[in-house]
């Protein structure tokens, strides 16, 4: 009767803490950190999202960056093997561990990576407009804000400790510093080189570390090559 009893209990239902953040019952301001601190996921999605669609070498770098960074933090967790906050009290996290904040040293390192490429990688020349200066400079104190707010949200939802958080920043900002100056000055010449690789060709990967902006001349040329295309269609329609 035992055995049979056993066989005919329900199974354990356990939920995926990957996006299972949890925040006091009525608690506006911790519904709106909880809902801030998934934004790392979104931001991986993002990149996947953009390195299916794009393909290019510099982006690839920065993704890989970003996963060696959560590898080191998951390294410095099992080594220092500090506890979480014990008022917390949450039912469902990845580790048991607090030090450092993987929140916290993810997007310090994605927010110092992005400074310096934009301010470095995307350099302007001595035309630039007060209006491409000034986008930049506004993206970057959003930017931030979003940083300090998902280091915030960790204390303030009790998953960790200020000392856990700040400490997790700093890892990433060294990482942040220490990756971009490494993806530079070692791996960019290396791209011209890599997207030669028949296997890059086949991929369609390129390398579009020569061009200074981008964003301008992606702009520039799908513009010109849309207006082309739409001549040579009036042509043949006459």
């Amino acid at each position: 009767m035992a055995s049979e009893e056993q066989c005919s209990a329900p199974p354990r239902w356990r939920s995926i803490s990957l996006t299972h953040v949890e925040y006091p019952a009525g608690d506006l301001t911790g519904q709106v950190l909880a809902c801030m601190s998934l934004l790392p996921i979104a931001i991986l999605v993002g990149f996947v999202t953009l390195i299916v669609f794009k393909r290019e070498l510099h982006t690839i770098s920065f993704f890989g960056g970003l996963i060696m960074n959560e590898g080191l933090n998951w390294l410095l967790k099992h080594i220092l093997q500090e506890p979480r906050p014990r008022g917390g009290g949450h039912t469902s996290v990845t580790t048991e561990y607090g030090m450092p904040s993987s929140h916290s040293q993810f997007i310090w390192f994605f927010v110092v990576y992005f400074f310096l490429f934009l301010y470095l990688r995307m350099h302007q020349t001595n035309n630039a407009r007060c209006v491409e200066l000034l986008w930049r400079h506004i993206l970057s104190v959003i930017l931030l804000a979003v940083a300090l707010s998902i280091s915030y949200s960790r204390v303030y939802l009790l998953y960790h400790t200020w000392s856990q958080v700040i400490y997790g920043g700093v890892a990433g900002m060294v990482m942040g510093v220490v990756w971009f100056f490494i993806t530079q000055e070692v791996l960019t010449p290396l791209f011209p080189k890599i997207a030669a690789w028949p296997i890059s060709e086949f991929f369609l990967v390129r390398d579009t570390s020569l061009i200074p902006n981008i964003l301008w001349f992606e702009y520039t040329v799908t513009r010109s090559e849309a207006r082309n295309r739409q001549r040579k269609l009036g042509t043949k329609l006459q």
